[in-house]
């Protein structure tokens, strides 16, 4: 189902998982992977108490048990993979897991959210609130939820936060088809011209915009 947004920007909340699965520091190897597999997804929130959470276990944090096997874990002959070479020896949730997590509140932009997870290389982050305690969890799949946004959607809010602001008395309008704005119509103050295709790309499911400035917009058939 199509998710239903209000006015840009949308927020973590807009799109998160609020249904998340998450374990105790003792859960043990095996059941983290088990989990993993059951619910199809990379990385595993470590709670403790009424839900705070403590540490992220991922792929990343089980995969050294595989990548060492054979290895004495406790035989630390590549200094420069200490961390690695510890976790190939850890058997539950609280030796494995990055701490302190990388965590998103519920307020943050969805350009924050990706930012975080781009400069630090995940692929989910865990929701909290400011107490610590988790909300919910939000992917990269979830943040490219927007761009399931309807065209009319879309081009409803640029003619609300774009046009009415910029060209209130002007014949421009703007089109949208597959996520891409195009302004159409006389512009003479070609000034804003940019302040306009800046404002219509910050609106969330808007892949491209474009400017014809020529000529109005041909009327719908």
């Amino acid at each position: 189902m199509t998710a239903e947004f209000g006015a840009s920007p949308h927020t973590v909340s807009d799109v998160m998982t609020h249904t998340v699965v998450s374990i105790g520091r003792d859960a043990p190897f095996k059941e983290i992977v088990e989990l993993m597999e059951q619910w199809q997804i990379s990385a595993l929130p470590v709670v403790e108490g009424e839900g705070r959470v403590i540490g992220v276990v991922s792929e990343a944090d089980l995969l050294p048990k595989e990548e060492f096997r054979g290895d004495r874990p406790d035989r630390l002959s590549q200094p420069q993979r200490l961390s690695d070479l510890a976790k190939a020896g850890a058997v539950t949730a609280g030796e494995l897991m990055s701490t302190p997590a990388v965590t998103v509140h519920p307020d943050a932009t969805l350009a924050q959210a990706a930012r975080i997870m781009a400069v630090r290389k995940v692929k989910r982050l865990p929701v909290i609130d400011q107490l610590g305690m988790l909300q919910g969890v939000v992917s990269r799949s979830d943040l490219l939820k927007v761009f399931l946004r309807p065209d009319d959607d879309i081009a409803a809010e640029v003619a609300r936060t774009v046009i009415a602001y910029l060209f209130p008395r002007q014949t421009v309008t703007a089109t949208v088809e597959q996520g891409t704005v195009t302004f159409h119509g006389p512009m003479p103050d070609r000034t804003l011209v940019p302040i306009a295709a800046r404002l219509a790309q910050a609106v969330e499911g808007v892949v491209d915009v474009h400017m014809d400035l020529s000529q109005p917009a041909a009327p719908a058939r």
